[in-house]
């Protein structure tokens, strides 16, 4: 008797899906390894998604629906883009290689679209042009992207290293730094040794940074402003 295969839906994919990119990387991510996670042929994945991208765009959705419902509305537009980025970094951080999926996916999905206007309303109330408040949120969100991508990666790399070398590749690390001068090294020495780079993915780096892009788009609100 031909035995059958185990019933799945969507849903049940997705979910897969997420646990599958968070033991590996999105690069060895496949609709056969997934198609086995479920127990699967992997044909039958393509009744519900037409291909891995397509995949990805509905777990981009996915995850822009997860944003909006926790993106709050009140506030003016630095308070509304404050809670954008904390929001968007909260959300991201919970779901493995989510960043990679949006932005490796374009709005085409209606949760993303509804994402990417939400986005564009906490600017709507400022006297940019359009074209700058579309640069302004870009260059938020993109902060935040790179952010969690690059603190996702550098974790993944002092695992990886204390894993192989130990403390060892500290000292190796302390002796080279030793060995160079004071004018090819300096500053990267005393930064070193004092820890300040294991700040780095913090909250309060994070934190730091959006201030500092507020900062640019309330002094180029200004100058527009002056010139009216």
């Amino acid at each position: 008797m031909k035995k059958q295969q185990p019933q799945i839906s969507e849903d049940m994919i997705l979910d897969a899906s997420w646990k599958l990119l968070g033991e590996e990387d999105i690069e060895k991510f496949s609709l056969r390894r997934l198609a086995d996670r479920l127990g699967i042929q992997a044909p039958s994945l393509y009744w519900y998604f037409k291909s891995k991208q397509d995949l990805y765009y509905r777990l981009a959705n996915q995850v822009s629906k997860i944003i909006l419902e926790e993106l709050l509305s009140e506030g003016d537009w630095k308070e509304q883009l404050t809670d954008l980025a904390v929001t968007i970094r909260s959300v991201l951080s919970r779901y493995p290689c989510s960043t990679q999926l949006m932005m490796m996916t374009l709005p085409h999905e209606p949760d993303m679209i509804r994402f990417t206007n939400r986005m564009l309303l906490c600017v709507e109330s400022t006297p940019l042009e359009e074209e700058q408040k579309l640069q302004a949120v870009l260059t938020l969100v993109n902060y935040v992207f790179f952010f969690v991508l690059d603190d996702y990666q550098h974790q993944r790399n002092v695992s990886a290293i204390l894993k192989e070398q130990g403390e060892h590749s500290n000292r190796e690390m302390i002796r080279l730094l030793d060995s160079m001068s004071e004018t090819e090294a300096g500053l990267f020495r005393r930064i070193y040794k004092s820890g300040l780079f294991d700040l780095m993915g913090t909250d309060g780096a994070f934190e730091f940074g959006v201030k500092l892009i507020l900062l640019g788009i309330e002094q180029v609100i200004q100058a527009k402003t002056n010139t009216l």
